[in-house]
């Protein structure tokens, strides 16, 4: 027994020791934080011209031979996380191998994008951006982008040939109901914000979706204070936070329907999500679909996005051993993710 825990005052060396042990990992932590700060790394990359343009939103051809495919990123993050680095690069990857991507930027919102409901996104932008590319196109969707997509594909059987779904959540209330609930409870204060800027803050968004790994910024700052700081890993770990910490605000009406609608009320497992006032039933897909399920994401944990899979008829399924960011731009995500997707297209 210590002699803490009879009571008594600890000898100074027990109390150093004590004292070096609880320090430690805050010592870690700000450690990493300062070699993010201070790492060299900037973006470079090149952006392209759109080749369509409404509002805030554009449409990128990343051209190449092949069949089309639109990837649609989620509302909330940048959608250059699939075109992140020279070397990690998902869009640039697929182009020089057979396949014609094209990337659906949402943009930040505007005046006019302040005041969108999801019905808006797909069946306006969404559909709009589709009718600029000629031909049968796959719809590719990352995160929420995953849920957009789906949606898109219901509306639109005779353009969409197939559809991918990239870590894209369905039951929100897999497998942690109560803190689904808080994140929509957490929204309530926020109204008045909402109601004066027309959106939800990115600091807003970031402090609830906080909620689903409380741990998890630490865990990861501590571990890149112990990298070596000059390697493509390091490089990679910065490019990712960087775009993490670039976001864009919310919709108000758009952050209603997903954080108090698909994490509250579990609307789209509950077939409760309507887009034009008709549901949102995967069981309706009469294309080929894609799912990759990472299995180390937090974010969007397997159990949401396999309930989704378990909707549709003989998907093709994948589980990345990576991460929600890391399977689409990780050091591994080529052979884990761009490879098999790009064979199961060309199979189509």
């Amino acid at each position: 027994m210590s002699d803490l825990s009879r009571g008594t005052p600890p000898d100074p060396q027990t109390l150093t020791s004590l004292l070096d042990e609880t320090a430690h990992p805050d010592r870690a932590l700000i450690a990493g934080i300062a070699a993010y700060r201070g790492h060299p790394y900037h973006r470079n990359v090149a952006d392209k011209t759109p080749i369509w343009r409404e509002g805030e939103t554009t449409l990128v051809d990343y051209g190449g031979d092949g069949p089309a495919v639109l990837f649609i990123p989620s509302l909330i993050n940048r959608a250059y996380i699939l075109d992140l680095m020279d070397d990690a690069s998902m869009l640039r990857w697929l182009a020089a191998q057979s396949v014609h991507p094209y990337l659906l930027d949402w943009g930040w919102p505007g005046p006019v994008e302040r005041g969108f409901s999801l019905t808006d996104y797909v069946a306006g932008r969404l559909e709009r951006a589709l009718a600029a590319i000629s031909g049968p196109v796959v719809l590719a969707g990352y995160c929420m982008g995953g849920l957009l997509a789906l949606a898109g594909t219901l509306r639109n059987p005779g353009k969409v040939a197939g559809l991918a779904l990239l870590a894209t959540p369905w039951d929100f209330h897999q497998p942690d109901a109560q803190t689904a609930r808080r994140i929509a409870e957490a929204l309530l204060p926020m109204e008045g914000l909402m109601r004066l800027s027309g959106t939800l803050p990115i600091d807003a968004l970031n402090t609830l979706f906080a909620m689903v790994d409380p741990h998890g910024v630490g865990d990861k700052y501590r571990d890149f204070a112990g990298q070596d700081q000059t390697t493509a890993r390091a490089r990679r770990f910065v490019a990712m936070e960087d775009w993490l910490a670039d976001g864009v605000p919310l919709a108000a009406t758009v952050a209603r329907e997903t954080l108090g609608g698909w994490y509250g009320e579990n609307t789209p497992a509950r077939g409760q999500w309507r887009i034009t006032g008709l549901p949102v039933d995967p069981g309706a897909l009469t294309v080929p679909v894609f799912c990759a399920i990472p299995a180390r994401d937090r974010l969007v944990p397997s159990a949401s996005a396999s309930a989704l899979a378990d909707r549709l008829h003989a998907p093709t399924i994948i589980e990345p051993e990576a991460g929600h960011i890391g399977m689409i731009a990780g050091a591994h995500a080529q052979s884990t993710l761009w490879q098999p997707f790009k064979d199961w297209l060309l199979g189509l």
